[in-house]
């Protein structure tokens, strides 16, 4: 079993605020999930449906989770085509 190393701002912070100020439990569980697969690195190219069975949400507690992580710059997703599977980038703002 692969260990994953996170920054304690995400569970000392980031968690407090996504799941209790924000009241977005899912954007937390979204917000794990790229971190978890970009540091195995694997795609981060993920539609909302791969990302809602990786994750055991909905599709629409996804799109839902992964607009509050755009407006909070916690996530970035980039589109080769208006119709492409965007490809996520994990923004780590605390670490400027």
């Amino acid at each position: 079993m692969q260990r994953l190393t996170l920054d304690p701002y995400v569970f000392d912070v980031l968690m407090r605020h996504l799941t209790g100020h924000d009241r977005r439990p899912s954007a937390f569980l979204v917000y794990l999930m790229l971190w978890w697969k970009e540091a195995r690195g694997e795609t981060m190219a993920l539609s909302l449906q791969q990302l809602a069975d990786a994750t055991g949400l909905s599709k629409s507690a996804v799109q839902d989770a992964l607009r509050l992580l755009t407006r909070r710059q916690l996530v970035r997703a980039r589109r080769h085509s208006p119709t492409a599977v965007p490809e996520y980038v994990l923004l780590r703002p605390w670490m400027r």
